[in-house]
């Protein structure tokens, strides 16, 4: 079981490879002057901080990944709208781990759907919903390619999380119990 101070580093450092993943080692494509698309890995650590430590450390590392992605790259101007996505990024699939778990460590199959509804309300729903509304552009031409992004996110996410727990044991190590 982590302790506190340990807990916080640990969430600072997926913060910081949140931040390197969303906007610096991923590949952008604008649509009308707005980041349209974002093809990378950057929900990884918010999602991970979710299923390791529960809602509140998912919500914590994908917001405060995006606020300070932001000032380290931003593009355009800044939109809260944003942020709450990538907060739910982390949040959503830790309350669905909460309400299908029977067991102490989920499986695959259970990472699987829990990372599957939380893209699918944040980068299918959320994120196309907010471009319209926000700089008007419609969300049909960002479906195809979104789907496809999550076709590959979802079972990369879900594969990488589960390895990255059994290989390391990180659920005895980190106090895997979503306190």
């Amino acid at each position: 079981m982590l302790k506190g101070t340990q807990r916080l580093a640990y969430l600072a450092l997926l913060v910081a490879l949140g931040v390197v993943l969303t906007r610096v080692a991923s590949l952008r494509v604008a649509i009308g002057g707005v980041e349209g698309i974002r093809i990378g890995f950057g929900g990884l650590p918010a999602i991970l901080a979710g299923v390791l430590w529960g809602p509140g450390a998912g919500a914590l590392v994908g917001g405060l990944g995006d606020v300070i992605g932001y000032f380290v790259n931003p593009m355009g101007a800044y939109m809260p709208h944003f942020t709450l996505t990538a907060a739910l990024t982390g949040v959503l699939p830790a309350l669905v781990l909460k309400l299908v778990r029977q067991e102490r460590h989920p499986g695959l199959g259970a990472l699987l759907l829990a990372i599957l509804v939380g893209q699918t309300v944040t980068s299918l729903i959320l994120v196309p919903y907010f471009l319209q509304v926000l700089f008007g552009i419609p969300w049909q031409p960002l479906l195809v390619p979104r789907l496809i992004g999550q076709a590959i996110h979802v079972p990369v996410y879900a594969f990488f999380i589960y390895a990255l727990v059994r290989r390391a044991d990180l659920a005895g190590k980190l106090g895997w119990n979503h306190q």
